[in-house]
């Protein structure tokens, strides 16, 4: 309630009561964004621990070795950005081959949907990158600094020679294998023997500044932000809900058999204590690289690595008893209590045969149209300057400029003719030699007799055919122009 005040002035009448607000000291402030809690998970050997590491080695091996694999001289994979030209293992693609891309993200994108409607975030569990980079640091890590427990000892501690040397030499070995990563990535936008010249001799300034970018992104991903980027900056994480089912195996815990959890001896009778097969070492989440305990059931962060599966089975083991407490399971088959194959059974539902399909159609499309494909690009432009003239012999003369693109990863030899009118023929040379992978404009004059063709506009196709191979052949339509 506010306080009135009286007072009297020097004649000693009183004034009117004065109001007197109270003053209320300013509220605490308030966070409600919580504060990151640094993970150190604890290493686990098991059959997806293995599987991890296998996809590890197939996925860095591909990185980092195909930029130096040579096909015909050229490198094998490259995305050749300044030249507008794609080698992908022989093939040849131009900027107007676009649609193979588009198909490949299609694949890309149905195949994420297919395996994550089956089996979950099987992709941000084992071929992520972000998967893969955050394990080949932590290796590192727990090479120069110890386990979990040691690596947490070290975080508790000052700052002494020993922790300073470990800990330098982390992130030396960090920020190495990261620009090593950077110059791999850009490797397969510049061809990389090129590459390594440059960068040897300091050349280069945007080659170099994008070598830096992924290195650094690199270095900050997989060595700081690690869980968090699959928290709150991955999309994936975050729609991955619409594509689950009840049918989706996931890593699951079995609450009806694990609870109520709680320690006891090995040998001791724990039905008769009330407990469950669970004896609440904590240990699946302390393996959790993104630092959740899977018995509370499903969470958004679960990338579905299998790691806490592993760290059960090894505890059941140690217990004697059955594994898969843990266990890859969907939500129906926990709350009906199904056999392994009534669950499997649900795999090929509805849904899943309409991705698988899709997949597959659109994989073998691209895959024909890849194959069938002719290796030869032909533009034909009319001559403005000249449109129609009589030449010796009176003959009538058309001349075009064309574009012959030698789409393959060989010299070739192509021979020029021309069709449509009577007695129509090539009078320029019909012969044209191109190097692997060359574009070139070439002037072609077309010669008809006076008479064989209509005054006006007359249709005609210029044809270019390989020597070598005559299934190499364009076939591009014109108009051949005659005098009224």
């Amino acid at each position: 309630m506010p306080h009135h005040n009286t007072s009297m002035n020097d004649s000693g009448s009183q004034h009117a009561p004065r109001k007197t607000i109270p003053i209320h000291a300013e509220p605490a402030a308030v966070s409600f964004y919580e504060a990151r809690k640094k993970i150190q998970p604890r290493s686990i050997q098991g059959l997806f621990s293995r599987w991890r590491w296998a996809l590890v080695w197939a996925t860095q091996l591909f990185f980092y070795v195909v930029p130096w694999l040579q096909i015909h001289g050229r490198q094998a994979l490259l995305f050749d950005l300044e030249q507008r030209r794609f080698y992908v293992f022989g093939w040849l693609l131009y900027p107007q081959d676009f649609i193979y891309l588009t198909a490949l993200l299609i694949v890309s994108a149905l195949a994420l949907f297919l395996f994550t409607t089956v089996a979950g975030r099987l992709w941000c569990g084992f071929s992520c990158p972000q998967t893969v980079y955050t394990e080949i640091f932590m290796w590192i890590e727990r090479r120069l600094e110890g386990d979990r427990s040691a690596r947490l000892r070290l975080d508790g501690s000052g700052w002494t020679l020993e922790k300073t040397a470990r800990r330098g030499g982390k992130h030396l070995l960090w920020l190495l294998l990261s620009l090593w990563t950077g110059f791999t990535f850009v490797g397969y936008f510049v061809p990389i023997r090129d590459l390594a010249v440059q960068v040897m001799a300091w050349q280069g300034a945007w080659q170099i500044f994008w070598i830096a970018f992924y290195a650094l992104a690199t270095y900050g991903n997989a060595g700081f932000l690690r869980e968090q980027v699959c928290k709150y900056m991955c999309p994936y994480a975050r729609f991955q809900s619409a594509m689950f089912d009840k049918d989706t195996l996931i890593v699951s815990y079995d609450a009806a058999r694990g609870e109520g959890r709680g320690p006891r001896a090995k040998d001791a009778n724990y039905r008769a204590q009330g407990l469950g097969d669970c004896i609440d070492c904590t240990l699946c989440a302390q393996v959790c690289p993104v630092g959740i305990d899977i018995r509370d059931g499903l969470q958004y962060e679960c990338i579905g690595c299998g790691l806490c599966i592993d760290a059960c089975n090894s505890v059941m083991d140690k217990m004697h008893y059955p594994r898969g407490l843990v266990r890859w399971s969907t939500e129906q088959a926990l709350a009906q209590r199904w056999s392994r194959a009534q669950m499997l059974r649900r795999v090929f539902r509805p849904r899943v045969l309409l991705y698988g399909v899709g997949l597959l159609a659109i994989t073998v499309a691209m895959v024909t149209s890849l194959y069938v494909r002719v290796p030869l690009k032909v533009d034909v432009v009319r001559d403005r300057g000249t449109l129609s003239r009589i030449v010796a012999g009176g003959m009538v003369e058309n001349i075009y400029r064309v574009q012959i693109g030698n789409a393959t990863e060989l010299p070739q030899h192509y021979v020029l003719s021309a069709s449509g009118l009577n007695g129509l023929r090539v009078a320029s040379e019909p012969e044209v030699a191109l190097a692997a992978a060359e574009d070139r404009w070439v002037v072609v004059r077309l010669q008809a007799p006076y008479g064989a063709a209509q005054p006006g506009s007359n249709p005609v196709v210029i044809e270019v055919r390989a020597q070598a191979d005559p299934k190499i052949a364009v076939s591009a339509h014109t108009t051949f122009l005659a005098p009224r």
